[in-house]
């Protein structure tokens, strides 16, 4: 994302080109209507309208969203630094607390005024940010006070509503997760099916279909996500740690399958991505 903020209102349908993914900027979500299970870090959520997420963008996340199926949503990418530098002139820093101490969030609101409040500011952010320049002060100032009037609401619904965990969940969620659980903490070791299965207890032929079902993605595609997260987080803080160390670290085979892999997917090689990400934070520094 090349602006601080990025406002998209009631959007329909999925992109084409979803996939398992992570971002430096912070994330909010509001699920309107139709079909979507969530899936982030190693939780699934079976979402109704209503339902917000809350994320601080780092961690793997992908809605499955079935063919063919109903799927609308609000979602408000922004740059911290964006917005710190007010909020520390209002007291307001607190506000980022729940991106950057839970790193995600999960909240129901089975729609209530509170949610409703929330989709008329996003309505003006979108067309506000549609139709003004640039370089316009006076929208930039008014982007920022609305984005504080967002997280002042989601402050407020979180301190009674919030979730880190879905309640009640079903048995093939419990196996999904616990499978994305597993593949969390060893993506940087060998991994295969066979050997997920065996350690989980687990047959190889439901680990495939279970996690397939919930997530929308194969274990193996989830395992490759999953490194190059970390990858792209290592090109960033430690900008001098050679790539054929952050290829090993990720779990990656050999630096030309990360090479490879990390262009494929990113759209630059990881040396481009890391000189783009440190000029990008001098930028905002």
């Amino acid at each position: 994302m090349d602006e601080p903020l990025l406002v998209n209102y009631r959007v329909h349908g999925a992109w084409d080109n979803a996939d398992y993914h992570s971002h430096k900027e912070y994330e909010i979500y509001l699920f309107h209507s139709g079909t979507c299970r969530y899936l982030i870090h190693n939780q699934i959520y079976d979402l109704e309208p209503g339902d917000i997420l809350l994320m601080d963008g780092l961690a793997l996340h992908k809605p499955n969203v079935p063919p063919n199926n109903e799927y609308v949503r609000s979602v408000i990418h922004f740059s911290p630094q964006w917005l710190r530098g007010m909020l520390k002139q209002i007291g307001g820093l607190y506000l980022l607390d729940v991106f950057e101490t839970l790193h995600h969030c999960f909240i129901r609101t089975k729609e209530n005024e509170e949610f409703k409040q929330l989709e008329k500011v996003i309505s003006r952010m979108g067309s506000l940010q549609r139709t003004s320049e640039l370089d316009d002060v006076n929208a930039g100032l008014e982007l920022k006070s609305l984005l504080l009037q967002i997280l002042t609401i989601l402050h407020r619904l979180g301190q009674s509503q919030s979730l880190t965990i879905s309640r009640g969940k079903t048995e093939k969620a419990e196996h999904a997760e616990r499978i994305a659980k597993y593949i969390q903490k060893h993506y940087m070791n060998k991994l295969t099916i066979d050997s997920i299965a065996t350690s989980l207890n687990i047959s190889k032929s439901y680990v495939s279909h279970v996690f397939k079902e919930m997530t929308g993605f194969t274990i193996m595609e989830y395992v490759m996500g999953s490194r190059l997260t970390q990858a792209k987080y290592l090109l960033e803080a430690e900008p001098e740690k050679p790539l054929k160390d952050i290829a090993n670290e990720s779990g990656f085979e050999s630096i030309p399958h990360f090479s490879n892999y990390f262009k494929s997917k990113v759209g630059m090689t990881a040396k481009e991505y890391r000189r783009e990400r440190l000029k990008i934070y001098s930028e905002e520094s």
